[in-house]
């Protein structure tokens, strides 16, 4: 039974397994004696094609913020298994907006979240972008078609959109952002939201549709103002 129907895809079209086979590659193992039946090696296991897909800065990443692991819990619960015997799948649940300064830590916890939902045995498909590249794919350009764009994002049973708010606010990133938020908020669709904006700030940038609308959706976490970043440079 083939599992992995719609593997994590990123900007490039290469997916999971391309980027495993290349680590393979830089390691000098021989990825026939990897996927061969039989070959007495062990199959890639969910964390590591997980891991694959992940920035290298965040392939460790892990969760700890007490909210952020009540998430974990309230979305893990929520999943369900295709049919008897089967991985149980993320498809729907409540998502989570963490508001903090540059540096609070908050990247982290949404990739650590991630991995969290898979070390917990659920099966996850994910996109991860920042509000801003969203924005740069979503513009019209040559070879490019926006809705499809909007449309990958939109269904994904879990999306990462990291620094929502950074970008510089204008009509198009309103229309946007609003029809990006109101897809998944009709679809129940769990996704993770990181911002620099304090959270009511987000009225002004965004607009009354989305701001309502990420009211409703999402558990709305404020992070110590504390730029970890600077503090791990000086240690």
């Amino acid at each position: 039974m083939r599992r992995n129907r719609d593997p994590q895809t990123f900007a490039n079209g290469t997916t999971v397994l391309d980027r495993m086979a290349r680590i393979l590659a830089a390691r000098g193992i021989d990825q026939a004696t990897v996927n061969t039946p039989g070959a007495g090696a062990e199959p890639y296991s969910p964390l590591e094609a997980l891991s694959a897909g992940m920035p290298p800065r965040y392939r460790d990443a892990v969760a700890t913020h007490p909210q952020v692991l009540a998430w974990v819990r309230q979305v893990a619960d929520q999943a369900v298994a295709p049919s008897t015997g089967a991985r149980r799948q993320l498809t729907t649940g409540p998502s989570l907006l963490m508001a903090g300064v540059v540096g609070a830590g908050k990247t982290h916890q949404a990739y650590g979240a991630v991995r969290a939902l898979v070390q917990a045995g659920i099966g996850v498909r994910w996109r991860a972008t920042t509000a801003a590249d969203l924005y740069a794919e979503l513009r019209p350009s040559s070879g490019t078609d926006g809705e499809q764009v909007l449309a990958a994002y939109s269904r994904v049973p879990l999306l990462i959109l990291d620094d929502l708010g950074a970008a510089k606010s204008s009509e198009f990133v309103e229309e946007q952002t609003y029809r990006l938020i109101n897809r998944r908020y009709n679809h129940c669709l769990p996704t993770l939201i990181t911002t620099n904006l304090a959270i009511g700030a987000l009225r002004a940038y965004l607009g009354d549709r989305v701001a309502s609308r990420l009211r409703q959706m999402t558990t709305q976490v404020e992070f110590e103002p504390v730029d970890r970043r600077r503090h791990q440079r000086v240690a």
